[in-house]
């Protein structure tokens, strides 16, 4: 493994909000749409990444971020980045952009893996019980009383997969939103597979145009058809998208360099909506990596223990994925979270 290179691992904060009491909701159906891009963009210089891509639909803005992305609901937003980034910095001048449109914190979810060049990030990104302490800080006195930190650590010593950090706080007891989301996090992808994310010396096409080709030639066009995709390709190498279907999102990135190699899919969606198991079999399979874990969220879908074993036998049958860990944690207000680490059979 290289002593130093991107940090592909990212960081995720989701923030949702409610309307105060005094506004009624179909008077601003919008809601955090409102906020205008250079108030957006100020943020994101906070957090030290910019703008590179962006679509948007009835339902809600994706922007393709340089380090990740970033998507706006009404009452919603979340937030990925990976490198260096300061993603905290936003959680302060975000619950001030919300407060302007009349919305009131409801619930905030911090998570991410574990990075591969820990060394590298800044304070407190070196460590989670620091990460934990800055959130709070960050969040309104006397509110969000519902509140968890859990690192959920596969304890198998034949598993390389990487632990998984999660802070939720919400004011409700119960889930506001029936979401699933599932983050998969790949490593060590497949040489062949990875070169589908360099741009060709000489190439003159502009960042826009190459990503397309990436989405196409990867096949990640056929992850989910229905979807309109923006895609971003990085120079040298590297490539971002966001997927738009309906009120649903998926996103990818990509870190192709060997030695450290790293790709995400990240999708929100209902279990009324298909077979999330041929989903992720179909995202995996672009990358075809040698060491995965899944984090399924069910935010007020109720844990289903049917999905995630559907999810073992798919991915053991057509991509011969073991799972080598399942550990399964409870957060107050905010649902369950499944967390499965995988490699290929030997």
């Amino acid at each position: 493994m290289a002593v130093s290179g991107f940090e592909g691992f990212e960081k995720r904060l989701e923030l949702r909000f409610f309307h105060d009491n005094t506004i009624i909701t179909t008077n601003n159906p919008m809601g955090l749409r409102l906020i205008n891009f250079e108030s957006l963009d100020q943020v994101l210089n906070e957090v030290q990444c910019t703008v590179v891509s962006a679509v948007a639909n009835h339902s809600f803005d994706a922007y393709v971020l340089s380090e990740s992305s970033l998507f706006v609901y009404p009452t919603k937003i979340i937030i990925k980045t990976c490198g260096t980034t300061q993603l905290l910095k936003s959680i302060r001048p975000l619950i001030h952009l919300a407060r302007n449109v009349n919305l009131t914190l409801r619930a905030c979810r911090y998570s991410r893996g574990s990075f591969i060049f820990p060394n590298s990030q800044p304070f407190p990104y070196t460590s989670f019980k620091d990460e934990v302490v800055t959130v709070e800080e960050s969040l309104p006195m006397n509110s969000l009383r519902y509140r968890k930190a859990s690192v959920m650590t596969p304890n198998s010593n034949n598993n390389p997969s990487r632990a998984w950090h999660v802070f939720t706080a919400t004011a409700d007891v119960e889930p506001d939103e029936k979401v699933v989301v599932v983050e998969v996090c790949m490593t060590e992808l497949d040489r062949v597979n990875a070169r589908s994310f360099f741009r060709r010396k000489g190439d003159e096409k502009n960042s826009d145009s190459v990503g397309k080709e990436m989405t196409r030639l990867s096949g990640i066009d056929m992850i989910n058809a229905n979807a309109f995709i923006c895609d971003f390709a990085f120079d040298p190498c590297g490539y971002s998208m966001n997927g738009v279907d309906g009120d649903r999102y998926s996103t990818i990135h990509v870190t192709p360099e060997e030695g450290f190699s790293y790709a995400s899919f990240e999708c929100g969606l209902s279990l009324y909506d298909g077979d999330i198991a041929e989903v992720l079999a179909r995202a995996i399979d672009v990358f075809r990596p040698g060491c995965l874990s899944i984090a399924t969220t069910y935010n007020g879908e109720g844990y289903d223990h049917e999905v995630t074993k559907r999810v073992e036998r798919v991915l053991a049958m057509k991509l011969g994925l073991k799972c080598r860990s399942r550990l399964v944690d409870e957060f107050p207000g905010s649902g369950t979270v499944v967390y499965q680490s995988f490699t290929p059979r030997r």
